[in-house]
């Protein structure tokens, strides 16, 4: 690298992970000029497209993220698909070095039978639904009077509080009219949520399981019969004052004795899913469930005892899983780009020259936002390390932002950047002021998300929408 010019550095992803590691690395004392790539025309990833609409405290990470690349050292590249619009081998050309935080975009893979009935549904695929991710369905098949929801973490909870709450009380948020629309014709009566494990075990945070009780005329049922503590249970609750927590909120629904709501959720614990079953037409009929007991160490194992619940529609929501970006090693056991300290690493264990990795692409889809961060510090450190070392170089003479947005004009890319999401972010701002006050004393709305990638683009580039809609369809 020549001493004359910057480090050059794509960051690819513009969640929370790629957005905290190029901050860190602007702040890292090297010279450096950051791009930091996204697949889709708006920034914030999961924060924008995995968090429920109504849970404004979260999306607060949101203005933190904001003030960073308002700065403008950073510089947003929006639209672009890498391994589709440029390659791995491009980056390689125009920047010394790539960190990859592209994140989990898809659900794990679910194996029990019936597993493949046609309504079994991947909670990934239900979020991106109603976060009006611009790639997903416009409409989604609420049929289902009895629901079956598989996971014992936040996004179980998120699913089943969206699936159970009235669509009149989601429109004080910024989901796009398609969205309620199809919210308002759900016919759901109960929602069933199991867990594998007992209290001190289940994955909620306390925030996220009070919550579940606030929502209008949805009541929260839990059984008393699940409850049961073994020494590794009680060391659990001793040793963290949120599991603690997560177990006094299960109790508190456990002794309400009156349930007068039109939509239950239920929350089942020691109930390990066994089968989905089918009617005589193929369609999801019920869920075989098996009863589990601890072990003495927190753990559990089958009983043998089986319970069978009436579903018509199940939900898996046993984690995300991350795809791979052709170019660049995968592990496809494990859904990450392997690594060794955010060093991307090949077959044999060696680092692979220039790549890096930070966030749930990293270490797989766990942790919050702290996690985020530390982990992007220990990607940049390599990095850093490794500049310092001269061991960082593009491999062509064309380096960094101009050379780059040379290709995205040659290859006819419609990329967007940092303006362009002020004026969508004002477009959506704009649209929650002009639809007023929702009604029944509900009150406003911030914003109403734009759901198509076309119209995205056109308010982006500050091009006139002509007759495109807002909502539009997926693969325009």
């Amino acid at each position: 690298m020549s001493s004359t010019r910057p480090l050059n550095v794509a960051v690819i992803g513009a969640g929370p992970a790629g957005i905290y590691a190029a901050d860190i690395l602007s702040k890292s004392g090297l010279d450096v000029a950051i791009d930091l790539f996204e697949q889709l025309p708006a920034p914030y990833g999961l924060v924008r497209y995995g968090v429920a609409p109504d849970h404004p405290r979260i999306k607060q990470i949101i203005v933190a993220l904001y003030k960073i690349l308002q700065r403008g050292d950073i510089r947003l590249l929006g639209n672009v698909h890498v391994g589709k619009d440029i390659t791995v081998e491009d980056l390689h050309e125009h920047y010394d070095a790539v960190i990859f935080a592209t994140g989990s975009d898809r659900d794990k893979p679910f194996n029990i039978p019936g597993a493949d009935l046609p309504q079994v549904y991947g909670a990934a695929d239900f979020v991106y639904w109603y976060d009006s991710h611009p790639d997903y369905p416009r409409e989604w098949p609420l049929e289902a009077k009895e629901i079956a929801v598989i996971g014992a973490g936040n996004v179980a909870l998120d699913v089943a509080r969206v699936l159970a709450k009235h669509a009149d009380d989601m429109l004080t948020t910024e989901i796009a009219q398609n969205v309620y629309e199809g919210l308002a014709k759900n016919p759901v009566t109960d929602v069933h949520v199991f867990g594998r494990r007992g209290p001190a075990q289940m994955k909620f945070t306390p925030l996220e399981l009070r919550e579940l009780g606030k929502q209008p005329d949805v009541d929260v049922i839990v059984y008393e019969e699940d409850f049961d503590f073994d020494e590794g249970s009680q060391e659990a609750i001793r040793a963290s004052n949120q599991t603690k927590q997560v177990v006094k909120a299960l109790t508190n629904y456990a002794m309400e004795d009156e349930h007068t709501a039109s939509r239950r959720i239920h929350i089942h614990m020691f109930h390990s899913p066994s089968e989905i079953v089918a009617d005589e037409q193929g369609n999801v009929a019920a869920i075989r469930t098996e009863r589990t007991k601890l072990n003495g160490d927190g753990s559990v194992s089958g009983t043998g005892e089986f319970v069978e619940t009436p579903v018509q529609a199940v939900y898996r929501a046993i984690g995300y899983f991350s795809s791979p970006i052709e170019g660049v090693p995968f592990d496809d056991k494990r859904g990450v780009i392997p690594n060794v300290s955010g060093r991307v690493v090949d077959e044999a264990g060696e680092p692979v020259t220039g790549l890096y990795t930070t966030g749930w692409v990293k270490r797989g889809p766990v942790g919050l936002i702290g996690s985020t961060k530390s982990d992007a510090q220990e990607t940049i450190a390599m990095l850093v390390e490794d500049a310092e070392a001269g061991k960082l170089r593009a491999t062509s003479a064309a380096v960094g932002h101009d050379a780059m947005i040379e290709l995205l004009k040659d290859r006819g890319v419609r990329y967007t950047e940092w303006h362009g999401w002020e004026l969508l972010d004002e477009y959506e701002q704009r649209l929650g002021a002009d639809f007023g006050e929702v009604v029944g004393g509900r009150g406003g709305r911030e914003r109403v998300k734009v759901v198509s990638r076309e119209a995205m683009i056109r308010i982006s580039q500050g091009q006139d929408l002509g007759d495109t809609d807002l909502i539009g369809r997926p693969g325009e």
